[in-house]
């Protein structure tokens, strides 16, 4: 059984710190150790099948095949389908495969590109895997994979029918690093069928793990072709896509483009025709086949206003998917240029100038920290926010864009056409002078503002950017749905020319409780605590998890409790948390603490219940607990509400109490046997301690 999701988020994150999930120390995918694997096979003599991506129907998906034509289906390894099989036959190129009935042109496409780039292919195609003596049909590819990289490993069983792939295949039938390729990339996306339709910015992103920049092409930026050179000789892949037509058919126009269709941008080059400089892009269809047949096409008549240097250096005659276009046809044919680098060194012609990269994960919950777009006035408060100081100097002539900022949405499902992409924005607000002593998260009255940035839009994209300049100054970031109460998790990737200062601004950074309680002493009401107690006790002046529930509800809070009150178990582990001689029960003077604290989190309890529904909503929880002296970040905050909370989402006073008082406890657990930053327990201690808390 594997442990608790809380514990795998605490495990992630200290296998980030450690570097886990780097290129050079990529995440295994589905917990599969490709060298043992491999060790393991090769020592057996055994051919490889991969139980966690089968070759069956189940990995195929629905809806691609008709079941007639699935029942055909064969996986078959590369030796029963060519004579002299290789992973790789003179290199690797774009024109090495052409796409199958597979709808993944998007997907292709970025393979395209990525041939154009050596030192990115090598990391996502380990490229000394072979068909020789220890071959034991066992492949593996990297990508990454929302914040980390993923080491993928496969069988090399393809579907075939009538001995032919049917999804993506090489041009030379015995080479196979394509169909492979594409096997892993099915196998992280869940299945062949979750590859159908997506945009080249996803896989490439999944390429390089690095910098993503959307430009609409119908309104580009003044750059776009020194931003496109600039790409061209980084390391960098460019795609882009034409609009969809009237239905979702891949129609192919008059003018030879495909609708609703995926390319690669493999150049950009300046030449001089009839003594005017011309910016030419050169593009590829996946499918191998089918140009473009307006200007700078391959029979195009101004190829003969060239050099014939110029016009035998670029012009290939043939129908191999890949043809030149004018910059100004490019942008108004296709909808939208994606460039995904490496590194954001692209984004300005400064060689000198290094970016900076910080990124966070986050989550928005419903009713703690999903506020939504800044319609929603009474909650847009509570999203997630981030605080930034970008320091330097400023001059007007500095007017040039100097951050980018990505939101992506991270799935919470293992297969991709199940995952829904909520409509995600960003916001960035100036921190002024008198909000600068601030602690904490940012109260609804901080946007009463304008944001100084923010996108043009709410997208339903896995990603979206904005490029923008901001002055030195001290700012908020508020990434947020556009609709309040949708739960889904998220990184933020800030990207800065300046050097910055930031962090997650949900709680104070000390993560110390804000004592806020006036503690009052009442004789009269100590003494009445005293005598209930004793007239209620056992005969060693104890009280016992049944006599406590008794009490609780028929004593102490009769007439406050809505749902049924405190449980058996609730008080069974009230007892544990407040025993301090580790009895099972409470003695006189435990007794009195518990009904303190519990008398005191009513009143509070009450106090922020503002919409008087004799529950907690979870927006009036998070000022529940300031005022019972707890700062909480969001992701505690999100956890208090999954554990405590009822499905409705709302609190009742018995859970509350319960919840406040183990976060009391815990507090207090750690305070005494840490240093203040670390604990160190022996297995014994931990479990003496969670088993009786």
């Amino acid at each position: 059984m594997p442990p608790p999701g809380v514990c795998l988020n605490i495990m992630e994150a200290r296998q980030k710190q450690k570097g886990y999930g780097s290129f050079a120390n990529p995440d295994m995918f589905l917990n599969q150790d490709y060298r043992q694997l491999k060790e393991y096979c090769v020592i057996r003599g055994v051919r490889y099948i991969d139980d966690m991506f089968p070759p069956d129907r189940i990995s195929i998906g629905e809806g691609i095949l008709s079941p007639s034509d699935l029942a055909r289906v064969e996986w078959l390894r590369p030796m029963k389908i060519a004579p002299q099989p290789d992973f790789i036959l003179d290199g690797i190129s774009r024109f090495d495969f052409g796409q199958g009935i597979l709808g993944d042109c998007w997907f292709l496409a970025s393979i395209g590109a990525l041939t154009f780039q050596q030192q990115i292919l090598e990391k996502v195609v380990p490229i000394d895997q072979t068909f020789d003596a220890k071959y034991c049909g066992l492949f593996h590819f990297r990508f990454w994979r929302f914040g980390k990289w993923v080491d993928v490993v496969i069988d090399d069983k393809l579907p075939t029918i009538d001995g032919r792939l049917i999804f993506v295949h090489s041009k030379d039938q015995n080479e196979f690093w394509p169909a492979l390729m594409e096997k892993a990339y099915a196998k992280v996306c869940g299945s062949y069928t979750d590859m159908i339709a997506g945009t080249p910015a996803e896989a490439m992103m999944d390429f390089t793990g690095g910098v993503h920049m959307c430009i609409q092409l119908s309104d580009p930026p003044a750059n776009l072709w020194d931003l496109m050179c600039r790409a061209g000789q980084s390391l960098s892949l460019m795609g882009c896509g034409t609009p969809q037509g009237e239905t979702p058919a891949n129609d192919i126009l008059s003018n030879g483009l495909v609708e609703g269709h995926a390319y690669a941008v493999t150049g950009v080059k300046q030449m001089m025709s009839q003594g005017k400089q011309v910016n030419l892009v050169r593009l590829w269809n996946p499918w191998g086949k089918g140009e473009w047949t307006g200007d700078w096409s391959d029979r195009s008549y101004l190829w003969q206003s060239l050099s014939a240097k110029d016009r035998d250096m670029c012009l290939s005659v043939g129908d191999d998917g890949e043809f030149w276009m004018a910059l100004e046809d490019f942008c108004k044919f296709y909808t939208d240029l994606d460039i995904c680098s490496l590194s954001p060194d692209f984004l300005d012609g400064n060689s000198s100038c290094h970016w900076k990269t910080t990124e966070y994960e986050g989550r928005w919950v419903a009713g703690t920290t999903a506020g939504g777009c800044m319609n929603n006035r009474d909650s847009y408060w509570t999203n997630p926010q981030y605080r930034v100081k970008i320091d330097g100097e400023y001059s007007e002539r500095d007017g040039e864009k100097n951050v980018l900022l990505s939101v992506m949405q991270k799935p919470d499902k293992r297969n991709r056409h199940l995952v829904e992409n909520l409509h995600i924005g960003i916001a960035v607000f100036e921190v002024k002078e008198q909000h600068k002593a601030q602690k904490g998260k940012f109260p609804q009255s901080f946007f009463n503002q304008v944001p100084v940035a923010q996108t043009k839009t709410y997208m339903n994209a896995r990603e979206v950017v904005e490029y923008f300049m901001l002055k030195p100054a001290e700012y908020l970031i508020v990434p947020s749905t556009f609709k309040a109460n949708e739960t889904a998790s998220f990184m933020l990737t800030i990207i800065t020319k300046a050097e910055t200062h930031s962090y997650e601004n949900s709680g104070d950074q000390k993560d110390e409780p804000v004592e806020m309680l006036k503690k009052t002493v009442n004789v009269e009401d100590d003494k009445k605590r005293k005598t209930l107690f004793r007239q209620n006790s056992d005969r060693y002046e104890e009280v016992d998890a049944e006599q406590l529930q008794m009490l609780l509800n028929e004593k102490i809070l009769k007439g406050d409790l809505k749902s049924g009150g405190f449980s058996i178990d609730a008080c069974r582990s009230l007892v544990a948390l407040m025993d301090t001689s580790t009895t099972g029960k409470l003695n006189g003077a435990e007794f009195v603490r518990v009904w303190k604290k519990v008398v005191t989190y009513k009143d509070i309890f009450f106090l922020t219940d503002v919409s008087r529904t004799g529950t907690l909503s979870l927006s009036e929880l998070r000022n529940a607990c300031e005022a019972s002296g707890m700062r909480i970040k969001d992701d505690m905050l999100s956890l208090m509400a999954l554990r405590y909370g009822a499905s409705s989402g709302h609190m009742t006073l018995e859970s509350f109490i319960s919840l406040i008082l183990r976060l009391d406890c815990m507090h207090k657990i750690f305070k005494q046997l840490s240093d203040g930053k670390d604990m160190h327990l022996k297995e014994s201690e931990w479990m003496y301690i969670s088993m009786y808390t």
